[in-house]
């Protein structure tokens, strides 16, 4: 009896014990504690900043793959370059321009560090030194930037592939340091650093699909204007095709832009410290998904029932359609609306590549409407599931941003055209800019 007793007593202690961890179930906190969330915030930054990164390979082996054969080194060395003057251009001065006086920080520690080496002088010299400009708590303030930093490249990125082909290697270069130090950065100053658009308007874009995405294809548009079509791609009222090189490059990059894109659009959420975090970027990456397919499946559809065949390369532009159409808004939609949201965008797409090439737009890759047009639907589409947004407020945001990003990407452009010329002489053209510029060819066993 003596042994059965203490087992019981055991027991009952033991049963104590265990109530509370019984009990977790019921009373999860809300959040975690504040530097288990700082580390949890800063991760978020860091796993989505590479995801956005690895992006860029997606960018550099889509456009190899659907420009000619004897201009893919030229693309390739495009993207590595416009990336690395995006980091650098946006360090010295689009990080700083990007965001209000009191969150301008890139922390060489992670309770204050410094500012972008240009900035830091300007502000000094007006008499404003880097402490009165430090307050960011939540998340190591370099995770921040190197984040923030991917999106500026991205919209870079954007530009490469629509004048491909034609356009001369620095007069291209030159644009990507004033797209990624001045253009980009106002741009994202009026909405997400707090500006007019945020403050004035309730503008909402949650990763970009304006801010991002929209402003590329506005740079992009403006350039192909001033530049004019491809040689031989408009004649005698014809389109006529030129394939790219290797569709399997283009597939490979689509998919490596689909797998970026969660890093896109999940980290946006920018906190990862608590529960309801967590179950957001996790519907933000469901989301995210299920616009893509809509797309990639939109795109099919309507190639078949208007071409008779499906098409690969409007699949392939259907599920990033998809992808910059949801980047608006991918919280709030339930998985079918998000799917129908991507569906749209894979439709938007398939017209509007052959309506392009009918008013001699000649956009080699197609960014313009999926980046330009997808992404203007896509920002149209936020009041559908977002009660916060209103169509008002949507469409000025639209307006503004493309007025100022088309006027002043064209006089950019205009300029660049009189002072050193940007388009390749006829004869560079018809041999391919690898061999004309570069003196280095992708393929050099085969001839085109």
């Amino acid at each position: 009896m003596k042994n059965l007793s203490k087992i019981t007593g055991l027991a009952a202690v033991l049963t104590a014990a265990a109530l509370p961890v019984f009990a977790q179930d019921a009373e999860v906190p809300a959040a975690v504690p504040t530097d288990v969330a700082w580390i949890l915030n800063t991760l978020l930054f860091l796993i989505g900043g590479f995801l956005v990164f690895w992006m860029a390979a997606g960018f550099a082996m889509l456009e190899a793959g659907l420009v000619r054969s004897k201009n893919v080194t030229m693309q390739l060395l495009k993207n590595v370059i416009l990336f690395a003057i995006a980091c650098t251009m946006y360090y010295l001065i689009g990080y700083n321009l990007m965001y209000p006086l009191g969150n301008w920080t890139i922390g060489a520690d992670e309770t204050g560090g410094y500012l972008g080496a240009f900035a830091l002088a300007v502000l000094e010299a007006v008499g404003v030194g880097a402490d009165a400009v430090d307050d960011y708590s939540y998340a190591s303030t370099g995770s921040d930037f190197f984040f923030q930093v991917m999106f500026c490249a991205t919209t870079a990125s954007i530009v490469s592939g629509t004048l491909a082909e034609r356009i001369k290697l620095w007069p291209f270069l030159i644009f990507t340091t004033i797209l990624t130090s001045i253009i980009y950065p106002i741009v994202g100053s009026w909405k997400w650093g707090g500006g007019f658009l945020d403050s004035q308007f309730g503008f909402l874009d949650f990763a970009g699909s304006t801010v991002v995405h929209s402003t590329g294809g506005w740079a992009a548009l403006a350039g192909v204007l001033v530049l004019g079509p491809r040689l031989g791609k408009y004649k005698d009222g014809r389109v006529n095709p030129m394939p790219g090189s290797n569709l399997t490059l283009a597939t490979l990059g689509t998919f490596i832009l689909w797998l970026g894109w969660f890093g896109f659009n999940g980290a946006s959420q920018l906190a990862m410290g608590s529960i309801g975090d967590a179950a957001d970027i996790s519907r933000i990456f469901v989301n995210t998904n299920a616009a893509a397919a809509g797309g990639a499946i939109a795109a099919l559809i309507m190639t078949q029932l208007l071409y008779k065949k499906p098409d690969l390369t409007m699949v392939l532009n259907g599920a990033l359609a998809g992808l910059v159409s949801i980047t608006a808004e991918p919280l709030t939609p339930g998985i079918g609306v998000a799917t129908l949201i991507g569906g749209l965008g894979g439709v938007i797409v398939v017209f509007a590549v052959p309506f392009l090439d009918k008013i001699k737009i000649d956009d080699v890759v197609g960014a313009i409407p999926v980046h330009l047009i997808c992404g203007i639907w896509g920002t149209l589409a936020v009041p559908l599931t977002n009660s916060d947004a209103t169509f008002y407020g949507q469409i000025v945001s639209i307006v503004i941003v493309g007025a100022f990003t088309f006027t002043v990407s064209l006089v950019v452009w205009m300029a660049l055209k009189v002072v050193m010329g940007i388009r390749a002489p006829q004869e560079d053209e018809m041999m391919g800019l690898d061999k004309a510029e570069l003196g280095m060819e992708a393929y050099p066993e085969f001839k085109v």
